[in-house]
């Protein structure tokens, strides 16, 4: 059964989380980071982690800033809030004698994950899951109001039926954000994980995440999988593979 968590954001307010613990013998540990504006108990974020504690990988997952049961407003938040709150996810996991080895990032959290693991020295592994290359993809979903946030600072913004708050300061950090650097010094075992028909990410991104890191990097095709991997077993299946792939760094 799932252990309820909360702990502090690195601005302040509680992030709440789920952890999901191993089954059987214990393998090892992990933490999962969502999508933009998603939450722990979305499709890829709850089928994967508790595929991976099946199979004796405990995995924390928890709600980003003002999302799902986590105080604070969503709009006090940004890319680099995200990285931080996953290296204090990370932490937290130490702190409680559940050293985490692996992290897995799905779309905005992938890129959030391979810039967090740079402070994060347990880390040895990572699994990006349909993430951009660029933060600044999200840029897509709002568009249309980039010119009144830059005008104004702020604008009422709708998306998944939340109605959250898009403020310029996330503009300005995700435009400042090049992971690529990042990624070509990483100095982990990076999987990166993407459907070819992938509509929300072009699997564009993928080559360009893979081009850019160095080795140990191993690629998979999610064939037949949309974005959010709502299908039936698509994120179970990611899960066995990272399963697999992530056995010799625990």
């Amino acid at each position: 059964m799932a252990e309820r968590i909360t702990f502090p954001s690195s601005s302040g307010p509680a992030l709440a989380g789920l952890i999901d613990p191993p089954a059987g013998e214990v393998r090892g540990w992990g933490v999962f980071a969502h999508g933009f504006t998603l939450s722990k108990d979305s499709p890829a974020a709850s089928r994967i982690c508790k595929q991976l504690a099946s199979e004796g990988i405990g995995m924390l997952r928890f709600d980003n800033l003002g999302l799902g049961d986590s105080e604070g407003d969503w709009g006090d938040g940004s890319f680099s809030h995200k990285v931080a709150d996953t290296v204090r996810a990370v932490e937290f996991m130490n702190e409680s004698d559940r050293e985490v080895r692996l992290l897995v990032g799905h779309s905005f959290g992938g890129s959030a994950v391979i810039s967090a693991a740079h402070s994060c020295p347990s880390v040895a592994a990572l699994v990006t899951v349909g993430a951009p290359v660029e933060p600044a993809h999200v840029e897509h979903n709002y568009d249309a109001l980039v010119q009144r946030i830059e005008a104004e600072g702020e604008a009422p913004f709708l998306i998944g039926g939340k109605a959250l708050t898009l403020r310029r300061h996330f503009i300005e950090d995700i435009r400042a954000t090049d992971l690529r650097e990042c990624i070509s010094s990483l100095r982990r075992a990076l999987l990166i994980m993407h459907s070819p028909t992938d509509n929300t990410v072009g699997i564009e991104n993928a080559s360009e995440i893979f081009r850019t890191a160095r080795h140990p990097r191993s690629f998979v095709s999610l064939e037949g999988a949309d974005h959010l991997l709502t299908e039936k077993n698509q994120a179970a299946r990611a899960a066995r593979i990272i399963s697999a792939w992530a056995d010799p760094y625990l």
